[in-house]
């Protein structure tokens, strides 16, 4: 998207926002289609013209392998590597394409949600290759991947994770090859077949549930796994620990129970495999401990994939400034275990002000210069006021459906791009 018009805003060597798209199973979601309300891209790319094109920012947003014309027979879903290089790829075509003169060097590179993840994994590429990158601003993105993946074996079950689960194990298998041998070596037997070629493809998050393919909800089964013989007691107590029915008082209490039922769709044996490995080779935030960082041995696949791609690791944190955006309720992208998580290995950089933490769900204070993220913060507690009084008795609910896929993603953009517009003036 490039800006046009006689606006001071509009004219001149412009600044490029790299975005990363969120997380969807439909096969032709296609950013490009702008004026199409019939894609299921459509509303990010609204979003993307009105809130950094219609600004002035060029927004280079790729659609993502495996998705509208990409002949890739899967998606690469939150494999760093190769989705971060899809990205620079795309902005290094985008800069061939743009007439001379028209970007300026000023690179913003940002995402929300799976988006979020891309960002962090881009803007890692970038400071390790030595290319500049302005500020950065991923916003929800499940950072701490392996960590994140314990806490949802571990019973906390994300809003989602049904749709997350194949295409995180499709990427990983086609990845890395051997996260299983058949499908059905993780899945029940009803929900094995054809799963690999599920997402993304012609089904939506409504109707891949309504048909029957996912279960809509129930990750894992309302029965606990059995722990193997001589193994001591602690185990199987963690195991039915980890297993609803949740009664602790908590919030959460109502949306992990939900991840648990009798028509699940990971089998016992898979979860069972992968809790006796976390319980053994534990990961640092999981539960949190003073040096919060992957297993340094896990043994299960699917643990060490997570850890291959979990973007605690392989660089010493960001060099450039970067706001770390989200909502500390978000059902879906856990707030601690990620975007806390990831500001607590890096105290250095958050103590001299190079990393920002802002979470959009939080008290907005007074508007002034020294609370930056007042409107933000303003707005979307408005929204989700707004959210509460229309819903009446099923507020709570229509709040956890809303929190991730529409509350929150327009207030951290609009966070981002207030972040920066700070560095606009300022020289490359």
């Amino acid at each position: 998207m490039v800006p046009t018009g006689t606006a001071t805003q509009c004219t001149g060597a412009r600044p490029i926002v790299l975005y990363g798209h969120g997380t969807n199973i439909t096969k032709r979601y296609n950013l490009a289609e702008i004026a199409d309300s019939t894609n299921p891209a459509n509303g990010e790319s609204v979003l993307l013209a009105a809130m950094y094109a219609a600004q002035g920012y060029i927004v280079v947003a790729p659609n993502y392998a495996g998705y509208d014309s990409s002949s890739l027979s899967y998606h690469p879903y939150v494999n760093a590597d190769q989705q971060s290089k899809d990205m620079i790829d795309a902005l290094a075509a985008a800069k061939s394409a743009l007439p001379a003169g028209k970007a300026s060097a000023k690179l913003f590179v940002t995402g929300y949600s799976q988006g979020g993840f891309v960002a962090m994994a881009t803007q890692r590429a970038l400071q390790l290759a030595d290319t500049p990158v302005t500020a950065s601003a991923p916003m929800s993105g499940p950072y701490a991947l392996a960590a994140y993946l314990d806490a949802i074996f571990y019973g906390n079950v994300a809003l989602g994770s049904t749709a997350f689960a194949p295409l995180t194990t499709n990427s990983f298998q086609k990845s890395y090859g051997n996260i299983y041998t058949t499908p059905a070596d993780i899945y029940e037997a009803n929900y094995a077949t054809g799963i690999e070629s599920l997402v993304p493809g012609d089904y939506d998050f409504t109707t891949v549930y309504s048909s029957g393919k996912l279960p809509q909800t129930a990750l894992f089964s309302s029965t606990a796994p059995t722990a193997p013989a001589g193994l001591p007691a602690i185990v199987q107590g963690t195991l039915t620990a980890a297993t609803a029915p949740f009664t602790t008082g908590a919030a959460t209490d109502a949306l992990f129970n939900a991840g648990f039922g009798t028509s699940n769709l990971i089998n016992n044996n898979a979860r069972l495999s992968y809790l006796l490995d976390a319980m053994t080779n534990p990961d640092g935030a999981v539960p949190l401990t003073a040096l919060p960082l992957p297993a340094t041995a896990p043994a299960s696949p699917l643990r060490i994939a997570a850890k291959k791609n979990d973007l605690r690791l392989g660089w010493m944190g960001p060099s450039t400034p970067t706001l770390l955006c989200g909502g500390s309720a978000d059902p879906t992208v856990f707030f601690k275990v990620n975007t806390e998580l990831m500001a607590g290995i890096w105290p250095a950089q958050v103590a001299n002000r190079l990393v920002t933490v802002l979470d959009v769900d939080s008290d907005p204070g007074t508007p002034g210069v020294t609370n930056p993220f007042y409107a933000a913060k303003a707005g979307f507690a408005q929204q989700k006021a707004a959210l509460i009084a229309s819903a009446g008795a099923n507020a709570a609910t229509a709040v956890t459906t809303a929190y991730h896929g529409s509350l929150v993603p327009p207030f951290c953009n609009a966070a981002a791009r207030g972040f920066f517009s700070q560095f606009l003036a300022a020289p490359v």
